[in-house]
C-alpha cells in the first residue's frame, strides 16, 4: 500500500511538473501555444483527410486542435444534405468513435494536445432516450384575467401543458405595452409584450386546490371591481436539441439527434457522463489516447431557448439559499429570465413587477441565485469527472444565461471568453479574468476571431488586435475560429466545407493563400505572448467590486472612467461570491495576495451591496487592505422582501468611517490611490493621447511586463515596478536581447518607448540570465533620436546604428557609468523610396470541376507594374483576385548621396503588413517582420550594385469567393449571405523605404 501511494504520488508531481513546462519563448510548448476551433462536417468523412488537417496545423505552429463535430451547427441552420446519414455517424456512433480515434492518433503522431467538445455543436448535450430526467427542462407560463364578478370556474389556464408547478393569483393595478428590442445579430424583429403592476401583498398560491381533471373553483372579493389575474406554471421536458435531427434507421437513440441537458443541475452532466462512459470511452484505445493528449473536454455558449430557466430541484435550492418557497414568486420571475443571450427579443410576452419598492427585483435576484447554484452543481460534476480521468473541464461559463457571470468562473479548469460577445472590450475580459485569476486558473481561454460576416476577409492583422486586446484584458489562451475539413463532402464545392455557411469568420485552410504564407507568422507571434503570459501569477493593481443579477451577454464597459487606464493601474472585477474563494484574504495589505494580489478594492456607488458583501469587505479594511468608496455609498442588492435592508445600509456607513476606507469624487480613484503612496506595477506615461494597456505577470525569479497599443501611436516611458536586468521578448523572432536604453530610480526602471497602432512589447527583468544571453554590465541613461537601433556581443561590445542627426539635435550617448561618446556623422544618410516595383499575380481561383474540393486552388500568373504600392482593388485585372503577390524592386548601394565608408548598413522600412508577408533580400529570407511596425535591420544582405527586394504577400481570399458566390454551394445550401459585404483592400500598400546608418561600436 504505501509503495502504490508513493508511486501515485510521483506520478502526479511528474504530471503537475508537465502541466507547467511551458517550453521556451523561442520555443513554447503546446500547452502554452494557439489552437484551432476543428469544424468536423460529420463523422463520414475521409479519416485520412482529418488526420492530415490535425497535422497541417501542427506544422504551421499550432499546439492542439478542438475537435468539434459539427453537423451543420448542429442542424440549426440548415439540415443534412442528401446522401448524409446523420444516425449513423451521429455522435458517438461506432463510425464516430473510429474517427475520433483517428484524431486523437494523429494528434498523437504530431505531437499536439487535443481538446474535444463534450457533445456535438455546441456542446451541450448527448443522444439519449426521451425518458432520461437529466435532459433540459423548461417552465412553461400560462395567464388568465379573472371576470369583473371575482369568480373563476373552469380549467386553469395551460392545463396539460406538463406537470403543474403552482397557480398563483395576483390583483393588478394596472397594464401597459412595452416593446421587445430587435436584434440584428439573429435578425429578429422589435416586438410588444405587456406589463403588468401587480400588489405585492395580493399575490396568493392556489396550487392545491386544482382537481385532478385541472379545474379549479375560486372566488374573490371583488367589491371594489378591482382586476385579478391567474397564472399557471408547468414543467416539462422540452426535448430540445443540439442536434436537430430526426432519422429512425437504427432503431437506436442516435436516430433522433442529440438532446440538450439541464444545465441547472447535477443531473444533466450525469446523462453526459453517463453517455461518454457507455458509448465512448468504453473503447480502451480512445481512454488510452486521451490520457496521452487530451487537454479538455469542452463546452461552448449556452445556446438553448426556454420560456423560464428552469430545473425540477430549483425549489428545493431556492428554499434552502432564502428560506422561503419560490412558488408565490413566479409571476414576477416569468419575464427575461429564460436566454438574454439567444433571445434577446422574445425575454416573454407578460412582464409583472410588484408595487413595491424594488418592484419585486429582490425575488428576481433570489431565483437567479438559485439558478447559479444549480448551475454550479452542473459545473462542478462534469470538473470532477474529467480531472478523475486525467484531463479538464473548459467551459464558455454562463454565457447567455441570466446570471451572474463571475459567480462560477471558478467552478472549471480553463474558463473560456468570446471575443464575439466581447466585442473587443478589454473592461469586458476584465469582468470575465477577475475571479478566474483569484482562484489561480493557469489557463484563461477565448475562442477568437468569430466576426460576423467576416468569413474569408478578415486580415491577420486585426485578428492579431483583437487577440492582444484579450491578451490586455486577462486572457492568456486563443482558440482560433477555425480550422475547417478540406476534402470533399456531400453536395459541396469548392472551396469546401465553410462553417456557418460564411456567416461568421473564419475557415482557415490552405486554400487560403495566408495558411502557409502569413498565418505561421501570426501563430509565432500568439504562441510566444501566451508563453510569457503563462509564466508565473498575474499582478493587477485594483480591484473593483461588482455585483449583478445576471450579466449583459454583450459585456458593456463598467468603469467609465479614464484616470485609472491612464495612469497604467490595471485592474478586474469580482463579486460576493468569490471573495468566498480560500485564495481570497488579505496579507501584507494585498487582497489574494499570491495571485493577482490587489492593492486595493474599489466600490462604486451605482454598484449593489449584499450584508455579507458588506461584512468580507470590512474584515479587508481591518486587515489592512485600501477600500475606495468612489462617489458616495453604494445601493441595497435585494433579496426577497428586502428584510437586511437597514442593517445593510448600517453596516455601509459604519464601513465609511472605518480605518483604511477613502470616499472619493468619480473620476478621482487614480489620484487617490497616488495620494495613498499605491503606484501602478507598470506606470504608463505617453504623449499624442496614446493609451497603453499594460499586464504584469512575475515569478520567483523575473517579472515579465506585457504592452498592448491598442488604437493610437505615440511615445512615452514606463515606470515598472523592478530594478532586475531588463531584456526585450521580441514575439514575432523569439530573440531575447538586453535592454540598452532605462534609467534606474529607486525601486523601478523607467523605460523609454515608442509602440505603433496595434504593436505589442514585452519586457522581461531577471538577474538570472546573464549566463544565457550576452548582457552589457552598464546601460544607456541618454540616447540621441537618431539612433535606429542597435546590437550588443560580449566580443563586439555594443554597436549603435545612427542615421544623419537633424539640425541642433544632441548627438550625446551617455552610459551608466557616467561616460559620454560623441556619436555626430558628417554623413548625409538620407531613406530613399523604393518605387518601381514589379508585382507578378499568382491567381488562386476555383477548378474548373467545382465539385472537387480537395483542389487547393487552380494557379496562373499575371504580371503588373507599379509606380506605388496599392491595393489590388486599385489594380486593373486584380480586383476581384485572390492569391499570392510576389512584390520585386531594385536598388543602388551604397546609395548615390554618400560614400561606401559614411554607410555601415540600412534598415527597410515597409507599410504595416495587413495579411502576412515573407522578406527576401538579394534572395536571403529575413527574419520576421512586426506586422505594426515593419523595419528591420539588411545591413547583412546588402552587396555593392544593385540589391533585389522580394516580398510575398499573401492576399485575403473574399474577393474571389465574392466574385463566384452564386457558384457555391454548402452542405447542399447556398450559403447563408444574402447581402454581399465589399470587396476588401489587399496586397501591400503604403509607402516603402531603405534608411542607411553608421555605425558606431563601443566595447562596455
Amino acid at each position: 500500500m504505501y509503495g502504490g501511494s508513493l508511486l501515485s504520488g510521483l506520478i502526479l508531481l511528474a504530471e503537475l511538473a508537465a502541466a507547467t513546462d511551458y517550453g521556451t519563448f523561442l520555443n513554447p510548448a503546446n500547452n502554452a501555444r494557439m489552437k484551432f476551433r476543428y469544424w468536423l462536417p460529420d463523422a463520414s468523412v475521409a479519416t485520412a483527410t482529418v488526420q492530415s488537417d490535425i497535422k497541417a496545423a501542427g506544422a504551421i505552429g499550432a499546439g492542439a486542435v478542438e475537435f468539434l463535430p459539427l453537423y451543420n451547427y448542429g442542424g440549426s441552420l440548415a439540415g443534412p444534405p442528401v446522401g448524409a446519414d446523420w444516425a449513423k455517424y451521429g455522435f458517438g456512433t461506432p463510425a464516430f468513435n473510429e474517427i475520433f480515434k483517428a484524431s486523437l492518433q494523429a494528434a498523437k503522431n504530431a505531437g499536439m494536445r487535443m481538446d474535444f467538445a463534450l457533445g456535438p455543436s455546441q456542446g451541450q448535450g448527448v443522444p439519449a432516450k426521451t425518458t432520461d430526467y437529466g435532459l433540459h427542462w423548461d417552465l412553461a407560463p400560462f395567464n388568465v384575467s379573472i371576470p369583473a364578478n371575482g369568480s373563476y370556474q373552469d380549467s386553469i389556464p395551460g392545463w396539460g401543458a406538463g406537470e403543474l408547478v403552482a397557480l398563483v393569483s395576483a390583483r393588478v393595478l394596472s397594464a401597459s405595452t412595452i416593446t421587445n428590442p430587435a436584434s440584428v445579430t439573429f435578425s429578429t424583429p422589435a416586438n410588444n409584450a405587456t406589463r403588468l403592476v401587480l400588489a405585492a401583498d395580493s399575490l396568493q398560491l392556489h396550487t392545491d386546490q386544482v382537481g385532478e381533471d385541472g379545474t379549479v373553483s375560486l372566488s374573490f372579493n371583488n367589491t371594489k371591481r378591482e382586476k385579478h389575474h391567474l397564472f399557471a406554471y408547468y414543467q416539462y421536458q422540452d426535448l430540445v436539441k443540439n442536434l436537430d435531427i430526426e432519422n429512425h434507421t437504427t432503431g437506436t437513440i442516435f436516430d433522433n439527434g442529440s438532446y440538450t441537458v439541464d444545465h441547472y443541475s447535477a443531473c444533466g452532466a450525469e446523462t453526459i457522463k453517463e453517455f461518454w462512459e457507455d458509448h465512448i470511452l468504453n473503447d480502451t484505445t480512445i481512454k488510452t489516447l486521451l490520457s496521452e493528449v487530451g487537454t479538455y473536454g469542452w463546452e461552448d455558449s449556452i445556446e438553448i431557448n426556454s420560456n423560464i430557466s428552469w430545473t425540477p430541484s430549483l425549489p428545493t435550492m431556492f428554499e434552502k439559499l432564502h428560506g422561503y418557497k419560490i412558488h408565490k414568486f413566479l409571476p414576477v420571475l416569468m419575464y427575461g429570465n429564460n436566454n438574454p443571450g439567444v433571445q434577446p427579443s422574445y425575454p416573454g410576452d407578460l412582464e409583472c413587477v410588484l408595487d413595491s419598492e424594488d418592484k419585486g427585483a429582490g425575488y428576481v435576484n433570489d431565483f437567479r441565485a438559485a439558478l447559479a447554484e444549480g448551475y454550479g452543481d452542473y459545473l462542478d460534476t462534469l470538473t470532477t469527472w474529467l480531472e478523475g480521468l486525467g484531463l479538464g473541464y473548459s467551459a464558455q461559463v454562463s454565457y447567455n444565461l441570466p446570471l451572474d457571470m463571475e459567480s462560477n468562473i471558478d467552478r472549471v479548469t480553463a474558463p473560456e471568453c468570446e471575443s464575439l460577445a466581447f466585442n473587443d472590450n478589454i473592461d469586458g475580459y476584465r469582468q470575465f479574468s477577475g475571479a478566474a485569476n483569484v482562484a489561480q486558473k493557469a489557463v484563461i481561454s477565448n475562442e477568437m476571431g468569430a466576426d460576423l460576416e467576416k468569413a474569408l476577409a478578415l486580415p491577420l492583422a486585426h485578428l492579431l488586435w483583437q487577440i492582444n486586446t484579450a491578451f490586455s484584458g486577462g486572457v492568456n489562451q486563443v482558440v482560433l475560429h477555425g480550422q475547417t475539413y478540406t476534402g470533399d463532402y456531400y453536395q459541396t464545392t469548392w472551396p469546401g466545407y465553410l462553417a456557418f455557411f460564411l456567416l461568421f469568420s473564419d475557415s482557415y485552410m490552405d486554400k487560403q493563400p495566408s495558411w502557409l504564407w502569413g498565418l505561421p507568422d501570426a501563430i509565432g507571434y500568439i504562441n510566444r505572448n501566451q508563453f510569457v503570459l503563462h509564466q508565473g501569477q498575474p499582478r493587477i493593481d485594483v480591484a473593483f467590486y461588482n455585483k449583478v443579477s445576471y450579466t449583459d451577454p454583450q459585456l458593456a464597459t463598467l468603469y467609465q472612467g479614464s484616470d485609472l487606464v491612464e495612469a497604467g493601474f490595471t485592474y478586474n472585477y469580482l463579486n460576493p461570491n468569490n471573495f468566498n474563494l480560500s485564495q481570497a484574504y488579505v496579507s501584507g495589505s494585498l487582497l489574494a495576495h499570491e495571485s493577482p494580489a490587489y492593492q486595493a478594492l474599489v466600490v462604486p456607488s451605482y454598484e449593489n451591496m449584499t450584508l455579507d458583501a458588506v461584512s468580507v469587505i470590512q474584515g479587508f479594511a481591518d486587515s489592512g487592505l485600501h477600500v475606495v468608496l468612489s462617489e458616495d455609498l453604494p445601493g441595497y442588492y435585494s433579496s426577497g422582501n428586502s428584510s437586511e435592508q437597514d442593517a445593510v445600509s448600517a453596516a455601509l456607513q459604519n464601513l465609511k468611517n472605518s480605518a483604511n476606507v477613502h470616499t472619493i469624487t468619480d473620476g478621482q480613484i487614480a489620484f487617490k490611490l497616488q495620494a495613498l503612496n499605491i503606484r501602478p506595477r507598470v506606470e504608463t506615461i505617453t504623449t499624442n493621447n496614446t493609451t497603453w494597456y499594460p499586464v504584469m505577470r512575475t515569478d520567483n525569479s523575473t517579472d515579465y511586463v506585457y504592452v498592448f497599443s491598442k488604437d493610437t501611436s505615440g511615445a512615452g516611458h514606463l515606470v515598472v515596478n523592478s530594478t532586475k536586468t531588463p531584456y526585450t521578448f521580441n514575439s514575432w523572432t523569439g530573440e531575447r536581447t538586453p535592454l540598452l536604453f532605462y534609467h534606474l530610480e529607486g525601486n523601478t526602471t523607467k523605460v523609454p518607448l515608442s509602440l505603433e497602432a496595434n504593436q505589442t512589447v514585452i519586457l522581461a527583468f531577471s538577474d538570472d540570465w546573464k549566463s544565457e544571453v550576452d548582457t552589457p554590465s552598464v546601460h544607456a541613461t541618454q540616447v540621441p533620436s537618431n539612433v535606429l537601433g542597435y546590437n550588443y556581443t560580449a566580443a563586439e561590445g555594443l554597436v549603435l546604428h545612427t542615421t544623419t542627426g537633424a539640425s541642433g539635435s544632441s548627438h550625446s550617448l551617455k552610459l551608466s557609468n557616467g561616460k559620454t561618446y560623441d556619436i555626430s556623422t558628417n554623413a548625409t544618410l538620407s531613406p530613399v523610396s523604393l518605387g518601381n516595383w514589379t508585382l507578378t499575380a499568382e491567381h488562386w481561383e476555383a477548378p474548373q470541376n467545382m465539385s472537387d474540393a480537395t483542389v487547393i486552388a487552380d494557379k496562373h500568373n499575371t504580371t503588373h507594374h507599379l509606380t506605388s504600392l496599392v491595393s489590388w482593388l486599385d489594380i486593373p485585372g486584380l480586383h476581384n483576385a485572390s492569391g499570392l503577390g510576389y512584390y520585386s524592386t531594385q536598388f543602388p548601394w551604397p546609395p548615390a548621396s554618400s560614400n561606401q565608408t559614411d554607410v555601415s548598413g540600412a534598415y527597410l522600412s515597409l507599410p504595416a503588413i495587413s495579411h502576412g508577408l515573407k522578406l527576401f533580400v538579394n534572395g536571403q529570407a529575413v527574419q520576421t517582420l512586426d506586422f505594426a511596425k515593419p523595419l528591420v535591420d539588411i545591413g547583412t544582405f546588402l552587396c555593392n550594385g544593385n540589391n533585389n527586394i522580394t516580398a510575398i504577400v499573401p492576399t485575403l481570399m473574399w474577393n474571389y469567393i465574392r466574385s463566384i458566390y452564386d457558384e457555391i454551394l454548402i452542405s447542399g445550401s447556398k450559403p447563408a449571405l444574402t447581402t454581399l459585404p465589399s470587396n476588401v483592400d489587399t496586397g501591400l500598400i503604403g509607402q516603402a523605404k531603405i534608411i542607411p546608418y553608421t555605425n558606431f561600436q563601443f566595447l562596455v
